[in-house]
Formats: C-alpha cells, sequence, structure tokens
C-alpha cells in the first residue's frame, strides 16, 4: 500500500470528498489520511481509501459542534487494511471495524 497523510487544513473546502481525490492523484496512494476537521469519516471512493480520524479528545470544530472523540488503529497486512475505529459514545468507548482490500 502507499499510504499518503496531510493534516487537511490544505483542502479546500475541508474534508471535502472532491478535493481530498485531487491531492490522492497529486500522491498517488492506495491510502489517503486526513485531519484538520476533529470528525471520523472513512469512505471508499474509486478504489481509494480515505480517513480521517478524528480526534482523539473531542477537540472544537469551526464545522461541527457536535465532534465524537475517536481515533484509528490500521491493520495492514499483504492487500488487506482492517481500520478499527474507536469512539467515545454517551460515556462508553465502541469499536467498529473497517476493511478495505487493495484492487
Amino acid at each position: 500500500f502507499r499510504i499518503g497523510v496531510v493534516h487537511g487544513h490544505q483542502v479546500v473546502p475541508w474534508g471535502d470528498a472532491e478535493s481530498l481525490a485531487v491531492i490522492n492523484r497529486q500522491l498517488d496512494c492506495d491510502i489517503l489520511i486526513s485531519g484538520h476537521t476533529h470528525k471520523f469519516e472513512a469512505y471508499e471512493q474509486e478504489g481509494k481509501f480515505y480517513v480521517n480520524p478524528g480526534s482523539a479528545t473531542g477537540a472544537y470544530s469551526a464545522l461541527d459542534t457536535d465532534i465524537t472523540p475517536s481515533f484509528i488503529l490500521m491493520d495492514i497486512q499483504s492487500t488487506t487494511v482492517v481500520t478499527y475505529v474507536y469512539q467515545l459514545i454517551d460515556g462508553e468507548v465502541k469499536v467498529d471495524r473497517i476493511e478495505f482490500k487493495k484492487p
């Protein structure tokens, strides 16, 4: 896997899927990790995987006042990445699993 990392402040508008796709094409990655919005998001688009781990502390975001504290762990094995998403929801830690396979 080729993995790209950007803070996200250079993505205009912040968190915009099409703007992230442009950056992904420039970096030529399979997975693009971005941030800045402090909001978790993960999706697959055109055979690429995009993930924003959010904010482990639930820090303020100018885009959304309802921020859920979150972080991710990525398990990379051969052509598969399993992303574990940890979110603090109603005082409980919830863990979700997202799998991405390289086309």
